[in-house]
Parts: C-alpha cells; sequence; structure tokens
C-alpha cells in the first residue's frame, strides 16, 4: 500500500458528515444513515436514527465506521433500515476489542465479524418477520465501511452505492446487486443497457429478503482520499460524473453532502436520498 503520509489521523484531522432526505414523491423517509467513531465502543458522531446513544471511552477514535441503509419496496421500510442498522451497531460493538487494540494479523477475522454484524442485521429482520407471521415486506439495503488507519473495510449489500475519490479519479467500491448488474456480468446486456434497464431498480439481495449475500472487500487509504456513501436516491439523479465533481472541489463535508443532496432533489427527487461524506484535512 502507499501512504502520503505515515502518522495517524487525530481527530482534528477528520471531517465527516452525513444527511438525508425524504424526497419530493415520498410519504416517508426510509433512509437511515450513521457515522461513529470506534475504539473500546462507539460514540455517534452524526446519525438519523432517533434517540441514539452510543458509549464513548477515552482516548480518541480508533477508527470510524459508517453505514447507510434503504428501506426497500412497499413494506415497512424505514422500520427495517433503522431495526437493521441497530443490530448491526451492537455487533460491532461486542467484538470491540478487535479494533481498540488492532493488528493486522487479525484483519480476515475482523472482516468476517463486520460481515458477521450485517447478517446478524438479516437474522434480527427475519425473525421479526417471523413473529408478525409475515414472509415478507421488511427489508433493506446496507453499505457499511468501517475505516482502521490505514485501511478501510467494506460489507455491502443491495444497491446503495460507496466511492472513493483518488487523485481526481472517482471510483465505484461497491457492485450493485440488481437483476440488470447480474444480467450484465452474465452478459446477456451491455453496460449502457444495464443502465437504462428496468431491472436496475430489482434487488437480488436484501437483508431481510429472501437472499441476502454481503459483498466484502478491503482498500487502502490515503490521506487525500475523499469517502462518499450513498443510497441509490441520489445516484437516480445525479451521475458519476458529477459526484466526482462535486468531491474533488470539497471543503466541509457537510456542504458537500447538502449540495448533492439539493442537485438530486432539483431534478425531481422521487426517492429519498442520504449522503455520507468522509475525508481527512490537508
Amino acid at each position: 500500500m502507499t501512504l502520503t503520509h505515515e502518522r495517524r489521523p487525530h481527530e482534528r484531522d477528520i471531517d465527516v458528515h452525513g444527511a438525508t432526505h425524504q424526497g419530493h414523491v415520498r410519504t416517508e423517509n426510509q433512509d437511515h444513515y450513521l457515522i461513529a467513531s470506534i475504539n473500546k465502543s462507539l460514540r455517534e458522531v452524526h446519525t438519523s436514527l432517533e434517540a441514539e446513544s452510543f458509549e464513548h471511552l477515552t482516548p480518541g477514535p480508533r477508527g470510524y465506521l459508517f453505514c447507510v441503509a434503504d428501506g426497500v419496496g412497499s413494506g415497512d421500510g424505514r422500520r427495517a433500515s433503522s431495526t437493521a442498522l441497530r443490530a448491526i451497531v451492537q455487533h460491532v460493538t461486542d467484538f470491540a476489542n478487535l479494533y481498540a487494540h488492532f493488528d493486522p494479523v487479525e484483519e480476515e477475522r475482523f472482516l468476517s465479524e463486520l460481515r458477521a454484524g450485517v447478517l446478524h442485521g438479516h437474522q434480527v429482520l427475519r425473525g421479526e418477520l417471523e413473529l408478525d407471521g409475515m414472509t415478507t415486506g421488511l427489508a433493506t439495503t446496507l453499505t457499511m465501511v468501517a475505516v482502521i488507519w490505514p485501511r478501510a473495510y467494506l460489507v455491502h449489500v443491495g444497491d446503495s452505492r460507496c466511492y472513493r475519490l483518488r487523485e481526481g479519479r472517482l471510483e465505484l467500491l461497491t457492485r450493485d446487486q440488481t437483476l440488470a448488474e447480474a444480467l450484465r456480468e452474465d452478459g446477456a446486456l451491455t453496460e449502457p443497457e444495464a443502465g437504462r434497464s428496468p431491472l436496475r431498480h430489482v434487488l437480488v439481495s436484501a437483508l431481510g429478503s429472501t437472499e441476502a449475500t454481503p459483498l466484502t472487500s478491503v482498500v487502502d487509504c490515503r490521506w487525500d482520499d475523499v469517502m462518499l456513501l450513498c443510497t441509490d436516491g441520489l445516484t437516480k439523479h445525479v451521475n458519476d460524473e458529477e459526484i466526482g465533481s462535486a468531491l474533488r472541489t470539497i471543503t466541509d463535508a457537510g456542504r458537500t453532502c447538502g449540495e448533492l443532496i439539493r442537485l438530486a432533489l432539483d431534478r425531481g427527487g422521487t426517492d429519498n436520498v442520504t449522503v455520507v461524506v468522509g475525508r481527512l484535512r490537508a
């Protein structure tokens, strides 16, 4: 891996923010997001979850956790996204020692525990469906990034996304788990056809649904990277080139979140839209 700075970032170096909006069409906001610092426990930094409080133990944070969740379909999406996030956060807190005394040798175990936390959220949703006497109607996407400098650990289910801007180039770090994307990978659709297909909004994997297959990856971090997580309410209206342009000119994470959400709203705001942006100050 290549690092532009050897020292570990301090809290004063970190500029992170999240924002969410119901949009102009939906009757409620079924998206949720969470930003939390992690050490021996979690401390809420910014979240859309109601009445949420995470204990903070000194010294300063060992890393950060970023999550976005988008409730699916005509069921109880708001309940699904919030329930899944709370369950995942609880699981992450339970294996706190792995990141409080993080050893790179434990990297595979750490990623495995993050994945297990996401699957725990899936099982909680399936259990609530069973208690309600239902088989569907409680599902959500989930994109989660845990940053333990100098690495970022990604776990992803559904079609919310994680982008990274590096040296001026925008990279999509996640893969949409949609029917259109599956057909594109099989060669049945070209990339432009998949981008236009109505199947691009049909999920083949989601927490709480009959199929949940978390995808995981590990990437290195550089000081000048900018990371963005979002729900598809943004990418329905704002293309990758425009997202890249907003991140290249960033001066404040909160301001950039607001600008991207306003752009989605100005173009119709047909869905809930959520954006989380994180970077290190120069």
